[in-house]
């Protein structure tokens, strides 16, 4: 019975086209001798083979147990079919027709073989900057539709030579279907331009070593890369970073840096296993590690930062760039403050030529905007802090079946999502929503992923802020249902999708702001929340926010806003010996809004309270990008601390609140002492952990759930975020988070996707 024949058919779902999942299968199928076919198709891969039985179960095990590096199967059906007498083996071509369900696979840094291939000289493919094969090289970027075949995307245009078409044909060649397969004769080219898009370089010439030069002579030098275009310099010249700084008007934010390998990335910043996985990984994403005292490296890149953010070369001209240049490279967006990165050669140009002095260009075309993912190593986890090459668009799998959402996601870090069945396609990070370009940007995304993910959705969700330009092109698109979602219980919901938790939980939702479902400012939130409901049960003791949203750029706001309700009279007087304003009347101003509510929401964000305590000890009262303070506060923390400043849990009515008037006004006490500011703020880090901490011990023994998400942007902080974990979970609790999508506002549109999903469902519309 055993050597029986059977014919079976395989329907695999996931990342398995692009990936080299069809030749995986043929040779497979050669090595058990069965007979058969596989094909793509719009929903993913069809497999019939035929044999022996007991050869075909071996042949099922092996597949399983030996995927190619990008694979990922989420899915398998099976089923018996009549028996057709094949004995040999053939990959068909692919089916047109049906919906388009395929998974396309996100982009991937340049496998091994092919690093090998291009540094060999008696390699056809030796220096060839585009080299790559079905385990590595460019996916979303290069695609126009699905399925994910060479017509469909930016390679169409370039036709095979001889030798590329017999490895693309052979089913036994790594390239077979290699989608971007090329080499020097027949696919792109690289050239070097001046700022004004001047040739440098012709075709026969070496634009990487010439591009190498530029960068060690002092220069900036745009870089066009898998989704989009970067902009270098040399990261040890002090000079060189700050000229890039007022070209590309980025005050302070943090640059990130590409360096040849891991030995010289160590020589930078402390590598622990988890940023070692992270960083090697085929995403290749950029890593926040801390930094190391008296690393080389200009200190305009990252200035008041822990940590620096780094990366390893993912394309072939990375490779061959880092080797020309031996030193570590800026490797920023190619684009102006809070515009999308650009793409095309000629925009690049034309929006770059006042800040590169060359440009190192190429003529495949890059179709989807991608830019670099951002990651860092949090317990012993990795946390995605922007979700884009590498990631996207590989869909969050869910554990129900939903009805078709669009969710428009915030307005700082933006994403959006659709969700459809039990998939949610998260775009790639798009960014703030502050400029008409980034806005356009936005509209683009919604048409690609409405495009990969094969559905139109009919629901759209947004958040509840009316003043969000997302929330308001809610209202303009043409859909049959429109749902609001609150900003935290879609924080909260986004970790719980992602983690499979669908019954009842408490949430911990820690942001700068979010509005609240009584209008007022929310962000220090404990929700006992489902997908489709939630209940406020504490909060953090509301403070009044005077300036409302200029207090995020300006933090002094905050820091008196929480004088104001912690020291009540006398709160001018400890404003004057803090030196937080310029001039009276400023206080007087100031003072006015509050007394009046002028202006002056009331909010429980711990977001904002992280700027006010960088306020008050005197580390940043203005800052030039959101969330400056509280990674320049987070910088100075050191070590574990054994003091704590006071604090309270009280119970008002039906709700816990989160008292810190107390830890102000003693944390104030020390900063008049003229305590050491790094001992200050090591205790309000310890404290605001043990208040968490006992705030959730509270309504776990009221709500009696131990299972705990933490979710926003407050997450961020390392230093919250793995003590109140560690905290929470030697107290005996169930602790999730945010892993495959950001813990930030780039995580929301999963959330709101939910919550929408669910709600309908519920209703049965």
């Amino acid at each position: 019975m055993h050597d029986r024949k059977k014919r079976k058919r395989f329907f695999f779902s996931g990342i398995v086209q692009g990936v080299g999942f069809r030749p995986y299968l043929y040779r497979i199928a050669q090595r058990y001798e069965l007979g058969g076919f596989v094909r793509n198709t719009p929903e993913g891969v069809l497999l019939e083979v035929e044999g022996p039985d007991g050869k075909l179960a071996e042949f099922f095990q092996t597949i399983m147990e030996e995927l190619p590096p990008a694979a990922e199967v989420t899915h398998v059906e099976v089923s018996e079919e009549m028996i057709k007498g094949e004995s040999s083996f053939h990959i068909l071509e692919s089916d047109q027709e049906g919906k388009k369900e395929v998974i396309i696979p996100p982009d991937i840094a340049v496998c091994e073989d092919c690093l090998k291939e291009l540094n060999d000289p008696r390699d056809r493919r030796y220096l060839y900057p585009f080299i790559n094969c079905t385990n590595c090289g460019p996916r979303l970027t290069i695609i126009r539709d699905v399925p994910y075949d060479r017509p469909n995307t930016s390679m169409s245009c370039f036709a095979f030579c001889a030798a590329c078409r017999a490895e693309y044909v052979n089913p036994s060649n790594r390239r077979f279907h290699a989608e971007p397969n090329a080499c020097p004769v027949c696919g792109p080219r690289l050239w070097l331009t001046a700022s004004d898009g001047k040739r440098l370089t012709e075709y026969d010439a070496d634009p990487i070593r010439e591009a190498a030069n530029k960068l060690k002579q002092g220069m900036c030098v745009a870089i066009k890369g898998l989704g989009g275009f970067h902009l270098a310099v040399d990261a040890t010249s002090e000079e060189a970073v700050i000229r890039l700084r007022q070209r590309k008007c980025r005050e302070e934010k943090p640059f990130a840096l590409m360096v040849q390998n891991l030995e010289a990335a160590s020589e930078l910043v402390e590598i622990g296993q988890e940023e070692k996985r992270i960083l090697l990984s085929p995403r290749r994403p950029i890593v926040l590690c801390k930094k190391k005292e008296g690393a080389r490296i200009a200190s305009a890149v990252a200035p008041g930062m822990r940590d620096l953010g780094i990366m390893l070369p993912y394309t072939p001209v990375h490779h061959l760039l880092l080797a020309y240049v031996g030193l570590p490279l800026v490797m920023t967006s190619g684009n102006m403050v809070d515009e999308p990165i650009c793409i095309g050669n000629r925009e690049a140009i034309l929006r770059l030529k006042n800040i590169a002095d060359y440009f190192l260009l190429h003529n495949r075309d890059i179709l989807v905007r991608c830019d670099d993912s951002v990651e860092m190593a949090a317990g012993n986890n990795g946390m995605i802090i922007r979700r884009s090459r590498g990631w996207a668009p590989r869909p969050i799998m869910l554990n129900q079946s939903f009805p078709d959402v669009l969710a428009l996601g915030g307005h700082l870090k933006s994403s959006l999502c659709v969700l459809t069945e039990t998939k949610a396609y998260l775009s790639p990070h798009i960014g703030d929503l502050e400029t008409p370009e980034a806005r356009d940007f936005f509209l683009e995304s919604i048409k690609i992923m409405e495009r990969i993910s094969g559905c139109n959705p009919d629901i759209i969700a947004c958040d509840l802020h009316p003043a969000y330009w997302t929330s308001q092109l809610a209202e303009k698109l043409s859909r049959s249902h429109m749902l609001r979602v609150q900003h935290h219980h879609a924080h909260v919901v986004s970790a719980m999708a992602e983690n499979g938790l669908t019954g009842c939980v408490l949430g911990i939702a820690l942001d700068g702001t979010g509005y609240g479902d009584d209008g007022t400012v929310w962000g220090g939130e404990f929700l006992l929340a489902d997908f489709t409901g939630y209940e406020r049960v504490g909060h953090i003791a509301p403070y009044p926010l005077p300036g409302a949203e200029a207090a995020v750029k300006e933090p002094w706001r905050s820091a008196i806003g929480i004088l104001f309700e912690s020291f009540g009279e006398d709160w001018e007087h400890v404003v004057r010996k803090l030196s937080l304003v310029d001039t009276s009347l400023q206080l007087d101003i100031v003072g006015n809004m509050m007394r009046t509510g002028f202006n002056t929401p009331r909010t429980s964000s711990l977001g904002r309270l992280f700027d006010a305590v960088s306020a008050i000890v005197g580390v940043r009262r203005k800052v030039s990008f959101e969330g400056q303070a509280a990674m320049e506060l987070q910088a100075l923390v050191r070590g574990d601390s054994s003091k704590c400043y006071p604090f309270s849990v009280t119970e008002q009515g039906e709700k816990q609140i989160l008292d810190l008037r107390p830890l102000i006004r003693a944390l104030v006490d020390d900063v008049i002492k003229k305590i050491e500011p790094s001992v200050i703020i090591s205790a309000f880090h310890f404290t605001i952990i043990e208040a968490v901490a006992a705030m959730t011990k509270a309504l776990i023994n009221k709500t009696r759930t131990r299972d705990v998400v933490l979710s926003g942007g407050c997450f961020q902080n390392k230093v919250l975020f793995e003590g109140l974990e560690a905290r929470l979970r030697k107290n005996g609790v169930n602790v999730y988070t945010n892993r495959e999508v950001p813990v930030n506002d780039g995580g929301l549109s999963l959330g709101q996707a939910v919550v929408a999903g669910a709600l309908v469902k519920k209703a049965g519309w």
